[in-house]
């Protein structure tokens, strides 16, 4: 099987590579480096025409980016993933599409199942929850892959916090299910492995690391990794970029398990090789669109 790994510059793409690439799949990369400024007219020139499977590695995981700039979180979010599954549709291709919890509005009282309707409060769940939508029309065979908290994300904000000042106001009442870079690469690359295997397995899952957790709680942790400011107090606040935090992104991840085996692995455990992940060099693709 040809799988093509739609990737930028982040870890997630040079992870999964590295996975993929130590399987007997025949791997072929697509750096996108600019999500928003790409010519989705030339989707042709840049997919071979053996693919089989397009995997889309762009996680799109910070809604207050989403918020700062909306025609990105538009065209990274929904216009170039909803190409792909079109292109697939008439190439007789399937498609792995990343969303992720944002697609709730956090105000349900238990965790959410995959079958679970949308109701997105920020820029970034709404075209997620939209290009979900689409994606089910276009293609019968996709897998759309829900992935709870990016731990990348927080562990960047509180190093860019503790720049400036010795205090990171994190919210107690906001809780999620961290996930690590190298874990989410597992689990994509299991699902990827199945369906190489000739599994009708298309649908709609949910990936989130094992233990729910509060933002607060979730500082905390990272506030006592090395290689972070010693001194730096973590306080139960509501800072002005977790307004867009939904109150519960927690998520039920069963049907994950039960269809690929795939189980739940402790983000805690991944919490200081994600720091270390993020100061890797980025390195570019053989291929960029």
């Amino acid at each position: 099987m040809h799988v093509l790994v739609v990737h930028d510059y982040g870890p997630l793409g040079r992870v999964l590579l590295e996975a993929l690439r130590k399987t007997h799949l025949q791997v072929s990369p697509l750096l996108i480096s600019e999500p928003d400024s790409v010519e989705l007219s030339a989707l042709a020139a840049w997919i071979p025409e053996d693919t089989d499977l397009i995997v889309n590695a762009l996680w799109l995981a910070d809604p207050e980016l989403a918020e700062k700039d909306p025609e990105f979180a538009h065209k990274a979010s929904f216009s170039l993933p909803v190409a792909l599954a079109e292109y697939a549709g008439q190439h007789g291709m399937s498609l792995l599409q990343l969303s992720s919890s944002y697609v709730f509005d956090g105000r349900k009282q238990s965790a959410y199942i995959a079958s679970n309707p949308g109701q997105p409060v920020n820029e970034l769940g709404n075209w997620q929850w939209e290009c979900e939508q689409a994606v089910r029309s276009l293609l019968p065979r996709h897998i759309l892959l829900r992935t709870g908290w990016s731990l990348g994300r927080f562990l960047r904000k509180v190093q860019e916090v503790a720049v400036t000042s010795e205090t990171v106001k994190l919210p107690g009442k906001c809780h999620g299910q961290p996930v690590t870079v190298s874990d989410l690469a597992r689990v994509m690359t299991a699902i990827v492995k199945q369906i190489d295997c000739g599994a009708e397995v298309w649908g709609t899952y949910q990936y989130a690391g094992a233990e729910d957790i509060s933002l607060y709680e979730l500082g905390l942790a990272i506030a006592g990794l090395p290689g972070i400011p010693s001194g730096l107090r973590v306080v139960d606040e509501m800072a002005g970029w977790a307004t867009l935090e939904p109150v519960n992104a927690t998520m039920i991840c069963t049907k994950i398990r039960n269809t690929f085996g795939i189980k739940q692995l402790s983000w805690r455990s991944g919490l200081s090789e994600e720091l270390a992940l993020l100061s890797r060099p980025e390195r570019q693709s053989e291929q960029s669109a």
